[in-house]
């Protein structure tokens, strides 16, 4: 053989060995079973249910499936498989469980930073309850341009922080003494200037649009604005409407432009008529809407975030609340519960949410019983946390179903969660894109009342 063929053979030879060598290892396939499963869409629960995982994505999910013979199989028992839960309405950069007049002190004292650790507490605990993905809707902090929110979705997505998976609306946007006004109820000029559309505080349309351009400028995922009064604000009516009908057009046609959901924190009917002609993606809390109101969501399409959970701390927590704050709450808590019934009744879209916070984080499965107990059939209910979710996050594609090529987000809770709903308030295995976060005893102290010292975790 002559040198030049030699040396082509031999390059080839190399060549195909340095393949081989590079070749990838197959991931590992890990199997899932359990004594049911529930996929995120259907009408009941399977039994013997299976999900085999290979790296990050479900490669089948059903009942009875052979499990592939060098797979990884953890058997869970007598409990429910289900996709990674989800909340539409949370807060994981604060914490207002606490004392309002502390936590109105802690606001002039507490440094950014600080709050962007405690922060990562507040995620641990959230993916530990079951909860795989959040939208977080608003962080700010007085006199800040810090977006806690967006670092902290960055840390998780970056494997720095084990958190949920975060869609982040930084600021949130309102009016000018609004329900989100951070220096509304305080001295004015105390912060040395009034807030403004880089603050996410804006007057009339073209403001808006400012806004929101600068909210997805500073890299928000979901617009959140307030076109009510708020319970948790001091200088506002709940149910008064906070913009006006030009105003609302223009955030939601600005928003849906740029490809981004608009979710508005609304208590007050009106508010609600205007929000929803505009076309809304969603209406978070939603107190005092009437039937015809509800009507409106349902022939549009809009979803209600109810957030029943964080009424029913304030009103158990009166006593943390100054008088006029207790008002308001004791007004929204008398009404959302018929509103919540009727929305039901008239076949509203319904998405799980919170406003964890209010309450402490890694509670949230406890909006569950409250939306069964108003009337929600506990397999619609764990809809509203998965499928349902996924849709109006607009990630369905991705995550909120047990289904072949979906993200391996599959959590357990023990016995059947259709026979008694509060079984998700007992998640014990979570695991978020493949990679196993829980399976037994929580990791960390669940996060205690603001001001609390967390209570101890027994040993397995």
């Amino acid at each position: 053989m002559n040198f030049p063929a030699f040396a082509r053979i031999s390059s080839f030879l190399f060549a195909f060995g340095a393949l081989a060598i590079a070749a990838p290892t197959p991931e590992k396939i890990i199997v899932l079973k359990a004594a049911r499963l529930f996929d995120g869409k259907s009408k009941a629960l399977v039994q013997n249910g299976v999900v085999i995982v290979q790296g990050n994505k479900i490669v089948d999910a059903g009942s009875n499936l052979s499990a592939p013979a060098d797979a990884q199989v953890i058997d869970l028992g007598d409990a429910t498989l289900s996709p990674g839960f989800m909340d539409g309405h949370t807060h994981l950069t604060a914490d207002f469980s606490g004392n309002f007049a502390q936590r109105r002190l802690d606001e002039l004292d507490l440094n950014v930073s600080e709050q962007a650790i405690i922060a990562t507490t507040h995620a641990r605990a959230t993916v530990e309850a079951g909860f795989t993905t959040v939208r977080d809707l608003g962080s700010r902090f007085p006199a800040s341009k810090e977006c806690v929110d967006v670092a902290l979705r960055n840390s998780i997505n970056k494997g720095v922080v084990v958190g949920p998976r975060m869609l982040v609306a930084t600021w949130g946007i309102g009016a000018t003494g609004g329900h989100f006004d951070p220096t509304s109820g305080f001295r004015d000029m105390l912060f040395g200037r009034e807030p403004n559309e880089t603050d996410g505080i804006a007057d009339g349309p073209d403001a808006i649009r400012k806004a929101v351009r600068f909210e997805v400028k500073n890299g928000a995922d979901v617009i959140k604005a307030a076109v009510s009064g708020g319970v948790l604000s001091l200088a506002d009516e709940v149910d008064t409407p906070q913009l006006t009908s030009a105003e609302i057009i223009a955030l939601v046609d600005e928003s849906h432009r740029l490809r981004k959901k608009v979710a508005v924190h609304c208590h007050g009917d009106q508010a609600a008529k205007d929000a929803i002609a505009a076309g809304v993606d969603s209406i978070e809390h939603g107190s005092f809407l009437k039937p015809d109101t509800l009507t409106m969501m349902k022939n549009k399409g809009t979803y209600l975030t109810p957030t029943l959970m964080a009424a029913e701390w304030i009103i158990q927590k009166m006593g943390n609340y100054p008088p006029a704050l207790q008002a308001k709450a004791k007004a929204a808590y008398d009404a959302r519960s018929e509103m919540f019934r009727n929305a039901v009744k008239l076949g509203v879209k319904i998405s799980f949410g919170t406003d964890a916070a209010v309450f402490p984080h890694g509670q949230n499965a406890k909006e569950f019983k409250l939306m069964t107990d108003l009337g929600l059939p506990a397999i619609d209910a764990l809809k509203t946390a998965t499928g349902n979710a996924a849709d109006l996050f607009g990630i369905a594609q991705k995550v909120g179903t047990l289904e072949k090529g979906k993200l391996a987000d599959v959590i357990a809770m023990p016995g059947d969660p259709t026979s008694d709903i509060t079984a998700t308030e007992r998640v014990s295995f979570v695991m978020k894109e493949g990679k196993i976060i829980r399976n037994g005893a929580p990791n960390v102290p669940p996060v205690a009342e603001s001001g609390e010292t967390p209570p101890e975790i027994p040993a397995d």
